[in-house]
């Protein structure tokens, strides 16, 4: 499990991020900032980047965040933690994540309510076309609304 073909965002899709360019563009919402983080490999240092990531959304005064991964499976640990430490500051949280037919994180909690599949391929599953399950504009207008929604209820 993990980063495949079909789930790696190649450089390119750095470069043109449908997710920044969605959020960018919406005059309703203030970007304040892009955290842009590893998968550590210890399950110690994956709690503690999860922290810090939400002790720096709380410092900037984030109203919401939306988290996205371009892994799964074992990256999930280190996800499902972030979002729950983001949610746990009372800070709206939506996530963007690969799951397709795996239906189920290998973690998760309760501040994991609103995550927007990604998956592209109609089996369902992670495939051999490089690119191919990567967040794109559908996705990240799907994650700002949820983001809206669950902003305008706190």
């Amino acid at each position: 499990m993990g980063i495949g073909p079909s789930t790696k965002e190649t450089t390119l899709h750095h470069f043109r991020d449908p997710l920044l360019d969605v959020v960018s563009d919406d005059k309703d919402i203030d970007l304040v900032g892009i955290a842009v983080l590893g998968t550590p490999q210890d399950n110690k240092e994956k709690y503690f980047v999860g922290g810090r990531v939400a002790q720096w959304a709380e410092a900037l005064r984030a109203d919401g965040v939306i988290i996205s991964v371009d892994g799964w499976g074992n990256s999930h640990v280190d996800y499902a933690n972030t979002i729950k430490e983001i949610g746990e500051r009372n800070i709206p949280v939506v996530g963007l994540s690969f799951i397709g037919t795996q239906a189920n994180f290998v973690v998760d909690n309760k501040y994991m309510d609103t995550i927007v599949d990604f998956n592209k391929s109609e089996e369902g599953i992670e495939t051999e076309i490089v690119g191919e399950n990567n967040v794109n504009n559908i996705d990240s207008r799907k994650a700002l609304a949820f983001l809206k929604l669950k902003m305008n209820r706190e």
